[in-house]
């Protein structure tokens, strides 16, 4: 996995027609990418194995991005991309490599129910986590996202997936990852509402101060407004406290609580949308994390992680010290 140590800071050679490896001391030029990213032998580096563009490039095998490398992790992960709609997890900025690789790191090292403790302030002793819709508990799609698209009107090939769900005994979570992309989205086709207005009995009107339109096409909130308004139903219906969880870089979104709460009807302690950061729970790993050799790479890796070039110039992906104190975290010596 290459990043900040491994990296030109600043790519010089990029013309109209090529782009040269950013990986440190290569010399590799190759055809320029435009439009379109795509996978091709001409805008490969062959020493570094990856596929270049003058802002970003892929890795070649999706295992070069990936912390966690062992049979069984592997495995769940081609599982999950089964029932994945889309996956650019070889992407250098990738959302999907991101967001599996620290949250993969916290299930594992039994830390998830701990660090929705943290950020809802609510006591969780256990949570099940469901990757992009996979359940491994179900080893296939969790039914229950499934009666929610169903219940509002969505076609389960392209219904509302978030990143993450986490379940414990009081709550459902829904989780929003995001790095280089924004919030703002609004519908294809800004006349189907499916039966967003009506599923639920109505459910629309105990959730939403703002109509369909403000929310969803004014505000292009419309990814926002699906997940608080299937997983706030869902909630419901099993009986639990809901909170959908924005995780944005700690520079990006700053206002997101101020601009999406307005549409919406909170009620405390029972159903909440809450903005984190990236390095919030970066923070949350390096001051509660056990040591051990996993920490090391989760730190590391959060030090190291670059989000692509712009103007040629080399993208840190996140605000964090690299002094790390040394009673928190030993093993970084």
């Amino acid at each position: 996995m290459y990043g900040i140590k491994d990296l030109k800071q600043i790519i010089n050679n990029i013309t109209q027609t090529t782009v040269e490896c950013p990986v440190k001391d290569c010399s590799c030029i190759v055809e320029r990418q435009h439009r379109s990213f795509r996978r091709e032998a001409r805008f490969m580096c062959p020493e570094h194995k990856i596929y270049i563009s003058p802002t970003t490039f892929e890795y070649d095998s999706k295992i070069d991005n990936l912390l966690w490398q062992n049979k069984v992790d592997l495995e769940l992960l081609e599982e999950i991309k089964k029932a994945k709609r889309e996956s650019r997890i070889e992407r250098d900025n990738s959302e999907d490599s991101l967001t599996w690789n620290v949250f993969r790191y916290l299930e594992n090292t039994n830390q998830l129910a701990s660090l929705l403790s943290h950020f809802g302030h609510v006591s969780h002793f256990d949570a099940d986590l469901i990757y992009w819709s996979y359940s491994l508990k179900l080893k296939g799609p969790w039914q229950e996202l499934k009666r929610a698209r169903y219940e509002f009107g969505e076609s389960q090939a392209r219904g509302s997936e978030p990143d993450l769900i986490a379940l414990t005994d009081k709550s459902l979570y829904f989780i929003e990852a995001k790095l280089t992309a924004t919030n703002n989205t609004s519908p294809s086709d800004k006349n189907n509402r499916k039966k967003y207005l009506t599923g639920g009995n109505g459910w629309y009107k105990q959730v939403f101060r703002s109509d369909f339109d403000t929310v969803a096409i004014q505000a292009k909130k419309y990814e926002l407004f699906r997940f608080w308004l299937l997983g706030s139903w869902l909630a419901k219906e099993i009986n639990r406290n809901f909170c959908l969880i924005n995780i944005v870089l700690s520079e990006r979104d700053k206002d997101i609580e101020e601009r999406f709460i307005p549409h919406i009807i909170q009620v405390e302690g029972q159903r909440q949308f809450k903005r984190i950061t990236w390095e919030g729970i970066y923070d949350y790993i390096v001051k509660n994390a056990p040591d051990s050799q996993d920490k090391q790479l989760m730190v590391k890796y959060f030090h190291n992680k670059t989000i692509g070039y712009k103007y040629g110039i080399l993208q840190k992906a996140f605000s964090v010290s690299q002094n790390v104190p040394v009673a928190q975290h030993r093993i970084m010596k």
